[in-house]
């Protein structure tokens, strides 16, 4: 016995097509007559509307009327059916121009182009300094953040060479949505750490005999030392000749982490003392400490890739923030004192 089937032949198709171009054209003029040059606030070029996480087309389109930018919320509601676009909008803060067309919008919308805000990472930023930089951009509590970043499980899921988070959130300007949650900022400076490690980079990196977590170590005292960008690469090569010939580093940096607390503007013997079995304390701990100290920044990480091959290996500090590099002990001790009587200290 034959089967009875009611199909639908390429007319069908073809009048359905045209029933929806047509039904797209008549929204598109009812867009293009929604005219709002007569709102009295027309001289403002632009509206923010922010447009809550599950919200359907309707409300999108509710909360573009009580902006001022849509009359017939409905037809805009319909205009996004027909394009196909119901399960598209994405949630956010936005800001439309008062003249955008309903397409325009939409593709805003569609493509999450919401307002961002800048959130910039200093060079040489501490972990907890970043925490607290963190907390105060997404609102949340110091502590809140400061548990996530010290999160075993988190900190394991990232993937960083470690021991901690300390030195792998990249310093940089970045912008994000103001509602972004404290785990999502965290993920993108990670990511942007990453990002630095080109293939050029690992093979330098490889050259040097260097792990990951040892050349970014040696950034991060570097980044802490330099204050005048050019003398990176030579501070780098300072710290490189020391470490090839098994000399304490003797940097001034690590023993002020060991402290913890705000840096000390003048960093005595009796503080160095005081931590003087800390494993972060290069006075007294050999080679480089077991982790990063601080954030170093691009031109520190590319500096200790690439030490300035110099004779050096002492360096202090002039008053204005450069360094009189030297050769041998009693050039140091001279340096030094010169600096000192100079400077009146």
């Amino acid at each position: 016995m034959g089967e009875n089937r009611i199909t639908f032949g390429a007319g069908a198709k073809s009048r359905s097509r045209a029933l929806r171009a047509g039904l797209l054209a008549g929204l598109v003029l009812l867009g293009a007559c929604d005219d709002r040059s007569t709102s009295p606030d027309r001289q403002v070029q632009e509206t923010e509307v922010v447009v809550p996480a599950g919200a359907t087309t309707l409300e999108v389109g509710e909360a573009l009327r009580s902006a001022g930018l849509v009359r017939y919320p409905r037809a805009f509601a319909l205009t996004a059916r027909v394009m196909g676009l119901e399960e598209s909008l994405k949630a956010g803060r936005y800001r439309f121009a008062r003249d955008a067309s309903w397409f325009a919008m939409l593709d805003q919308l569609e493509r999450g182009s919401v307002q961002t805000v800048p959130l910039t990472i200093p060079e040489g930023f501490t972990l907890r300094q970043i925490g607290a930089r963190i907390a105060a951009f997404t609102g949340d509590s110091p502590d809140s953040v400061r548990l996530l970043l010290g999160d075993s499980a988190f900190v394991s899921g990232l993937k960083v060479p470690g021991p901690t988070l300390e030195g792998y959130l990249f310093p940089d300007t970045y912008r994000f949505a103001d509602d972004l949650p404290a785990r999502s900022v965290i993920l993108a400076l990670v990511e942007r750490y990453r990002e630095f490690w080109t293939l050029e980079r690992r093979a330098r990196l490889d050259s040097l005999g260097l792990t990951e977590r040892e050349l970014v170590t040696l950034a991060s005292i570097v980044e802490k030392e330099a204050r005048v960008g050019e003398e990176r690469p030579v501070i780098a090569g300072v710290y490189w000749n020391r470490l090839q010939r098994g000399m304490l580093l003797q940097a001034d940096p690590t023993v002020q982490y060991a402290l913890g607390g705000e840096p000390r503007e003048r960093l005595l013997y009796a503080d160095i003392d005081s931590v003087a079995g800390h494993p972060y304390n290069t006075y007294t701990q050999p080679g480089l400490p077991p982790g990063p100290i601080a954030s170093p920044g691009e031109a520190a990480l590319d500096a200790s890739l690439s030490p300035a091959e110099v004779p050096y290996l002492y360096f202090v500090a002039r008053p204005d923030g450069s360094h009189e590099f030297t050769r041998t002990n009693r050039e140091h001790i001279n340096a030094k004192n010169r600096i000192r009587a100079e400077s009146g200290r």
